[in-house]
C-alpha cells in the first residue's frame, strides 16, 4: 500500500481538514484493496497483497480514529474502529500461520547444518530424523490452523458484518463525521497535543519494558512471560507512527523500530508454536530435541530484535545477544 505523502503541514491549518484529508486517503487505500482482493481470484500471491492492503488501511484509519477521537463524531468513530479492529485481526491469522511455518521450517533447514543438529555422514546440510519429524509435525499443525484461518476469512469476507464496514469506510472516503467544534481548532491546538498523548503513552510503555538479555539486571533469556509487554509496545508504536502520518511528518524512524518488533513477534510467535508442538503426547525423543532446539533458536532471534528496538529507538549500539 502506498505509503501517506510528507507533505508539510502548518500548526495554524483547520484540523479538521488535516484530519479528513489523512482519513480519506485511508479509506481510498481500503477500498483500492477491497478491489484487488476481489479481482485477484484463485491468485495466492495477489489475494495476500490485496489483504495486506486492505489490513494497513484498516489499521490506518482505527489508530487514528483512537488517537484523534475528540475530534470526530465519537460513537460513530467507536463504532466504526471497533470493526476495523475484528477485521484487521480477521484478515491476519492466516498469513501469520503462513509465515510461521515458512519461519520454522528455514530454522529447522539451517540448524540441521549446525553442530547442535548434526546431519547424518554423508547428507550434510540434510535434516536429521528428529528435526524431519519435527517439521512434520509443525507442518500439520500450522497447516490446519491455516486452513480454518482461510475459511474463517472467507466467511467474513462474505459476512453482512464486513459489507456495513465496506460502506461505512466508502462513505469515509467522500465524508468525515467531525465534531463541529474542535474540528475548527488549529492543528497546533488540536491534533499535535493529541498526538503527543499518543506519544507518551508509547514512552511510558517503552520505559516499562525488562532489560534486555546482556545486561547485568537482564532476566533468563526464556523471558516468554515478558513477550506481552512488548507486544503492547509494538501497538502503542503504531499507533504514535499514524499519528505522525496524519501530521504529515517523517515516520522513517517509528516503521525502522516497527519492523523490529514485527520481527519480534514473529519469533516470539513461532518459539510459542514449537513449545506447542512439543508437548504432542508420544512424539519421539528426537523430534522433541529437535523442537527444543528450534525453540531455543527462536528465543535467540526474540533477544536479537528486542536489541533491535532498542539500537533504532533510543540510538544505542546493537549487540546481537549470544
Amino acid at each position: 500500500m502506498a505509503q501517506p505523502n510528507h507533505d508539510p503541514i502548518t500548526a495554524t491549518a483547520d484540523a479538521g481538514d488535516v484530519l479528513g484529508t489523512y482519513l480519506r486517503s485511508q479509506a481510498t487505500a481500503f477500498l483500492r484493496g477491497l478491489r484487488l482482493h476481489e479481482e485477484s481470484g484463485a491468485d495466492a500471491a495477489e489475494g495476500s497483497d490485496a489483504a495486506r492492503s486492505l489490513r494497513g488501511a484498516a489499521r490506518r484509519i482505527s489508530g487514528s480514529l483512537a488517537t484523534f477521537r475528540v475530534v470526530t463524531e465519537s460513537s460513530w468513530a467507536d463504532g466504526l474502529r471497533t470493526e476495523l479492529v475484528w477485521l484487521s485481526s480477521t484478515l491476519a491469522d492466516e498469513h501469520a500461520y503462513a509465515a510461521r511455518l515458512a519461519r520454522l521450517m528455514d530454522a529447522l533447514h539451517r540448524l540441521s547444518g549446525s553442530p547442535e543438529l548434526p546431519a547424518p555422514r554423508g547428507t550434510a546440510g540434510a535434516l536429521t530424523v528428529g528435526s524431519a519429524r519435527a517439521g512434520a509435525l509443525l507442518e500439520r499443525q500450522l497447516t490446519l490452523a491455516r486452513t480454518r484461518a482461510h475459511s474463517a476469512t472467507l466467511q467474513a469476507l462474505g459476512s453482512s458484518r464486513f459489507h456495513a464496514v465496506a460502506d461505512a469506510v466508502a462513505v469515509l472516503a467522500s465524508e468525515v463525521p467531525l465534531d463541529s467544534v474542535a474540528a475548527r481548532g488549529r492543528v497546533g491546538d488540536v491534533l499535535v497535543p493529541l498526538a503527543e498523548v499518543a506519544e507518551n503513552r508509547l514512552s511510558a510503555a517503552v520505559a516499562a519494558l525488562p532489560p534486555c538479555r546482556g545486561s547485568e539486571a537482564a532476566p533468563s533469556p526464556y523471558n516468554a512471560d515478558h513477550d506481552g509487554l512488548w507486544h503492547e509496545v509494538r501497538r502503542l508504536l503504531r499507533v504514535h507512527r499514524y499519528a505522525r502520518e496524519a501530521l504529515g511528518e517523517d515516520v522513517s524512524r517509528p516503521a525502522a523500530a516497527g519492523e523490529a518488533l514485527d520481527r519480534h513477534r514473529d519469533a516470539a510467535e513461532a518459539a510459542a508454536a514449537s513449545a506447542t508442538a512439543a508437548r504432542t503426547p508420544r512424539i519421539a525423543p528426537a523430534t522433541a530435541y529437535a523442537l527444543g532446539v528450534l525453540h531455543a533458536d527462536q528465543r535467540h532471534e526474540v533477544e536479537a530484535a528486542r536489541l533491535e528496538f532498542e539500537h533504532v529507538w533510543l540510538r544505542e549500539p546493537a549487540v546481537t545477544p549470544r
